[in-house]
């Protein structure tokens, strides 16, 4: 797992990982591969995620959850506010 000052598994078992996700504004990670997940937010967001063909800007409030299609990307909080999500790892 890449930027391990970000992530911690929390859960796992052969089904599902669990991980948490924390970081602060103007905080960019490196390039990293996600599977196809559940993503579940517990704060409010905004993040630019640079996937490999494309830019797209994200704005979560907290308590959503939804479907993540498994994809690489490079996030970077771009908000004001620390982002703080759970990622239910399909394996």
């Amino acid at each position: 797992m890449t930027d391990p000052e970000f992530y911690r598994v929390i859960f796992e078992n052969d089904k599902i990982r669990v991980v948490e996700y924390r970081d602060t504004p103007g905080t960019r990670t490196q390039r990293h591969h996600h599977p196809d997940s559940v993503l579940i937010t517990l704060s409010a967001f905004r993040r630019r995620m640079e996937l490999d063909d494309r830019i797209v800007e994200v704005d979560r409030a907290p308590f959503e959850a939804g479907w993540m299609a498994a994809h690489t990307h490079i996030g970077e909080n771009v908000g004001d506010t620390p982002t703080h999500v759970l990622f239910v790892e399909i394996k």
